[in-house]
């Protein structure tokens, strides 16, 4: 039994504007059960997301969780332990007016919209596969399994109200695939208690989720979090075991891009102790830029930087290391 389990009133569609479903103490393991971004609407490739889904009612996040001792003006630190897909078959669709490659209200064409059609894709734990199967042909292809959550974020600043589907500074459909298991999120609180809230559950996804919708699935999640006090920070960064990474949402496209590297600029730059510009140059010869997805009402871009250049910076006093360790032994328990 999950600790929140995706059942009415735990979950929502919103950060702020909700209440917390319970509260959670820095540094105990916490599980949740996500449900997939179509609410389990969607079953067959005859249930198409328009008829069966409502706009806004997609994309339901699990919590809000208010986090013990958090403030504005700290960091909330997100570590990710383990995610299992909780059903067996994940899904993916096109919308007529939804993707990078079509039509959108906001870039508007001449051509007709795309058809509305739904894949299913068949979850393998024991082999760790996802199975892409076409729709008008037999042709099929195994891919690995990469769970991610494509939505973690918090309450935003000064009692906004934010649609899950919207990617900010609050964290949100941030949709990068480096957020898998291992991986540390770094979000700015802005409200007492954070509010926390996660959940659109990838089996895998490509960079830039090109079709507007990942391999969707409902997801057991184990994430263990810890607050850094009085240290902001002002877009949401990720961390893994060999890389350091700045998020950046906006659109268009290259604000998302400039935003992660003027973020990872500065922090290497506060890092290492490295002037501005010998901060930037580095980055500029060692950076990693993904897309994390180009279909929301704002976009992601990742920057990243290997650790081995960084001679043994650590950032965040080492949180990362401390909330591994608290990961690995709720796993070995």
């Amino acid at each position: 039994m999950s600790d929140f389990d995706a059942e009415p009133g735990h979950y929502g569609y919103t950060f702020g504007g909700r209440e917390a479903i319970g509260e959670v103490k820095p540094g105990i393991p916490i599980t949740l059960r996500t449900l997939d971004c179509f609410g389990g609407k969607v079953r067959t490739v005859d249930d198409l997301p328009s008829r069966v889904c409502e706009f806004p009612y997609l994309n339901p996040v699990t919590g809000p969780l208010h986090v013990q001792g958090a403030q504005p003006g700290d960091t909330l630190a997100v570590h990710v332990v383990s995610l299992t897909p909780s059903a067996p078959v994940g899904i993916s669709s096109t919308f007529p007016h939804f993707g990078a490659l079509t039509s959108t209200g906001l870039t508007r064409t001449l051509q007709a919209p795309l058809e509305e059609r739904v894949w299913l894709y068949d979850i393998d734990l024991d082999r760790q596969t996802v199975r892409y199967q076409a729709r008008n042909s037999a042709y099929a292809v195994d891919l690995p399994l990469a769970p991610m959550l494509g939505t973690v974020g918090v309450a935003p600043v000064a009692g906004e109200v934010r649609q899950t589907i919207v990617p900010d500074v609050h964290g949100g459909n941030l949709d990068t695939p480096l957020l898998g298991p291992g991986a540390t999120l770094y979000l700015g609180v802005n409200v007492p208690g954070a509010l926390l809230a996660l959940g659109d559950g990838h089996a895998r996804q490509g960079d830039g989720e090109v079709c507007g919708v990942a391999v969707e699935v409902a997801m057991d999640v184990t994430i263990v979090v810890e607050v850094i006090s009085g240290v902001p920070t002002g877009t949401p960064r990720l961390e893994t075991d060999t890389q350091l990474v700045s998020l950046g949402a906006a659109r268009p496209l290259e604000d998302a891009f400039r935003i992660s590297q003027e973020d990872l600029v500065r922090h290497v730059a506060q890092l290492t102790g490295l002037d501005l510009l010998d901060a930037y140059q580095l980055v500029s010869q060692t950076t990693h830029a993904r897309a994390g997805n180009v279909v929301d009402p704002q976009y992601v871009m990742s920057g990243a930087i290997d650790k081995r250049y960084l001679n043994g910076a650590v950032a965040y006093g080492g949180v990362h290391d401390r909330l591994i360790t608290l990961g690995q032994a709720s796993l070995s328990g």
